[in-house]
């Protein structure tokens, strides 16, 4: 989301250094980053994938909130709309996860009416060219891009009214996957002017960074395999009996 720690810690940044929203979204950003690790490396379903998820949820909707309101603040100003991503991402996902019974809702319906809306002032801004980056309006065309197929799969799961246990899961997994992925690329890759010079622009912290969706892409897969995984056993071929002669030897 941009927001620069080294601004806290070098006292610079003018009306940012100093918003008491700052301190909370730096807060919320290391600890989604924590309970998101611990999430992904319990067992699925367990206590602590459970515990450490709820932590992950209400930490990145305080950093969505929090991005939001610090965002206009920048010098230059910066957009609102990436705090909303973040939100809409992670309620979506933690909403998928509590149907257990895989029904849809009025929540999806808003939740799909967000993301359209949401991919419609994206592309507005990058063809006005009141929403740039620094490296031009690809960004901002790629992330209206990907609001918009999360928008379209919206209205799929609301005319299907439910989902199987499979598209529930993945629905829920790469909603979750993408906004631990804004958690990490905002700290790793946005934040290494508070970390060591020996560490800055390693290709450890693109690791990092991008690790969600190595996850992500990972369990995908499996979900979308496991019966055939479930069939790949290994088959050993029983020993052929021994015959008369090698007993009595």
């Amino acid at each position: 989301m941009g927001l620069r720690l080294a601004e806290l810690c070098e006292g610079r940044g003018g009306p940012l250094a100093v918003n008491p929203f700052l301190i909370p979204h730096i807060a919320a950003g290391l600890v989604a980053i924590l309970a998101g690790t611990v999430a992904v490396a319990a067992r699925k379903g367990g206590r602590w994938h459970v515990a450490a998820g709820t932590w992950f949820f209400a930490a990145m909707l305080l950093l969505g909130v929090t991005a939001s309101i610090l965002e206009p603040t920048r010098k230059p100003p910066g957009s609102p709309i990436s705090g909303v991503l973040v939100l809409y991402f992670v309620a979506t996902s933690w909403m998928t996860a509590r149907r257990r019974d895989g029904t849809t809702g009025k929540f999806e319906i808003l939740a799909c009416a967000a993301a359209l809306g949401l991919a419609a002032a994206m592309l507005w801004g990058a063809l006005s060219g009141s929403s740039r980056t620094p490296v031009g309006p690809g960004p901002v065309y790629a992330l209206a891009v990907l609001c918009l197929i999360a928008g379209l799969l919206d209205l799929n799961v609301i005319l299907r009214k439910k989902m199987t246990a499979v598209q529930r899961i993945s629905r829920h997994l790469w909603r979750m996957c993408f906004a631990f992925f804004i958690a990490t690329g905002s700290f790793f890759l946005g934040q290494q002017k508070v970390m060591p010079v020996a560490v800055r622009g390693s290709p450890i912290l693109y690791v990092l960074a991008f690790a969600p969706f190595a996850i992500m892409l990972f369990w995908l897969v499996r979900l979308r395999f496991a019966k055939a995984i479930r069939k790949l056993t290994l088959r050993v071929p029983p020993a052929p009996p021994a015959s008369r002669l090698e007993l009595e030897a």
